[in-house]
C-alpha cells in the first residue's frame, strides 16, 4: 500500500511564499508563537522521509545545514528537519551534500515520487519546493496539502506566489487550527477539477 504524500508550505494572507529583498518582515513574517512553533515540531516530529526540490534544498543547505553559521543554535523545528531522512529531486545538483542523511535522485519528479510512494515504508512530506509540488499535484500524487496562512499581506514585498502556474483544484477541508490566535492552519485533500483535466 503507497505511503501519504503531503505538500507542507508556509504562506502570506495573498499567497506569497516569501518575501523579496525590500521586505523586513522576518522569519515566519515575525508572526511566529509557541502553539505554531509546538504544531510544527510535531509535524516534523513523526517518523517520515522529507522530499525536496533542488532550490529549495540549497536554501535549507545555507540557512540551517550543519556547517551554517546557524547550524549550531537551530530553533527545534529546524534541528528536527535537517535530521530527517531526505530526499532531493534535482537533475542538477551533484554530490555529496552538506547535509547529514540525503539522497539526490535524477529523473522525472513524478515516476521518482510515484516509486516513494510505493516503496517507502513511512510517509512523504515535502516543505516548500513550489514547482515540484505543483507537479506532483497535477499528477495525483499529493494527498494532503497542508497551507500555514500568516496573517501578513505581502502586497509590495510578496515573492514566489504558492500556487501560481498550477492546475485548478477543489479542495476537501481535512481539518483546521488556529494558532496563537492569529495564524490559519488548513489542510487539504485536493483533486484536479474537472476542467483542468488535460486531453
Amino acid at each position: 500500500m503507497a505511503v501519504s504524500y503531503t505538500f507542507d508550505v508556509l504562506c502570506s494572507l495573498d499567497g506569497y511564499g516569501g518575501y523579496d529583498e525590500h521586505g523586513d518582515w522576518g522569519g515566519y513574517w515575525g508572526k511566529d508563537g509557541p502553539e505554531f512553533l509546538q504544531r510544527r515540531l510535531a509535524l516534523y516530529s513523526a517518523s517520515q522521509r522529507l522530499v525536496l526540490g533542488a532550490t529549495t534544498f540549497k536554501t535549507f543547505v545555507s540557512m540551517i545545514g550543519p556547517h551554517s553559521d546557524a547550524g549550531q543554535n537551530l530553533d527545534p523545528v529546524n534541528a528536527r528537519m535537517r535530521s530527517m531522512p531526505t530526499t532531493v529531486i534535482s537533475n542538477t545538483l551533484e554530490g555529496p551534500q552538506d547535509w547529514p542523511d540525503v539522497t539526490l535522485e535524477r529523473g522525472d519528479a513524478v515516476e521518482i515520487v510515484a516509486w516513494l510512494k510505493a516503496r517507502s515504508d513511512v510517509p512523504l512530506l515535502s516543505h516548500g519546493s513550489l514547482s515540484l509540488n505543483r507537479t506532483l499535484m497535477a499528477a495525483g500524487l499529493v494527498d494532503r496539502v497542508q497551507v500555514t496562512i500568516f496573517p501578513v499581506i505581502t502586497g509590495r514585498t510578496g515573492d514566489d506566489p504558492v500556487f501560481a502556474g498550477a492546475d485548478d483544484f477543489d479542495l476537501e477541508l481535512l481539518d483546521s487550527h488556529v494558532l496563537d490566535g492569529r495564524t490559519q492552519e488548513l489542510i487539504y485533500r485536493p483533486s484536479l477539477h474537472g476542467a483542468s483535466v488535460r486531453v
